[in-house]
Order: structure tokens, then sequence, then C-alpha cells
């Protein structure tokens, strides 16, 4: 079946950086836009990335712009997020989602924290 697993959260101190993992099974994922969201406590699910099939193409919210990398590694069905200078408002539950909208197939993972504090 289709699974998502987020590694690499964790607790760090504003300026500090974090890689985010995402593994990938189950389904095609080259065939896939892969994204990151993220969700702060009391707030919506927001968009913070996302990588297209061909890696060329990548899209970052205004927010995470210059300091937020994603990529891509086909070979081993895994997306990474790369977060430098991390600040307090980003702190969230990041969700790893793979997409195909031509087919309305939309899959999440189960997140994993962020939480950046001095």
């Amino acid at each position: 079946q289709v699974q998502l697993v987020e590694s690499g959260g964790g607790l760090v101190q504003p300026g500090d950086s974090l890689r985010l993992v995402c593994a990938a099974s189950g389904f095609t994922f080259s065939s896939y836009v892969m994204g990151w969201f993220r969700q702060a406590p009391g707030k919506e699910r927001e968009f913070v990335a996302r990588i297209s099939t061909n890696p060329v193409a990548k899209y970052y919210a205004d927010s995470v712009k210059g300091r937020f990398t994603i990529s891509r590694d086909n070979a081993k069905n895994t997306v990474f997020l790369q977060m430098n200078s991390l600040k307090p408002e980003d702190t969230a539950v990041y969700y790893c989602n793979a997409a195909r909208t031509v087919y309305g197939d939309d899959f999440w993972g189960q997140g994993t924290q962020v939480t950046v504090s001095s």
C-alpha cells in the first residue's frame, strides 16, 4: 500500500538547520509531484514547497523562499526538505505529499514535528 514516512524533525534553536526526509513506497514515485506542507497549532495546513516529476521545477512559499530547498531522488523514492536559518514561526508539523492531479491521487504522510525555540 501507499506509504509516505517523514523523518528528521526535532527541536532546534533559531538560525539552525534541519533536513527532513520523506521515504515513499507503494506507488510510482517518479510519476508524482512531491511536496511539503506544514500545520502550526491553531492554523490551517499550508503549502511549503513542491518539486515536479522533472526535478528542475521547484516552487516555494514566500515565507521560506531562500531558506528552504526541496529535492528528490527518484532512484531512492525519497524527497528532502533542507531547512536553513530556521525561525520560531517555522514551528509546525511538516507533512509530505504525493500528488498526481490528473488522476486524482493525493497521498499524505503522518507528519514530523519541527520546533524552533530558544
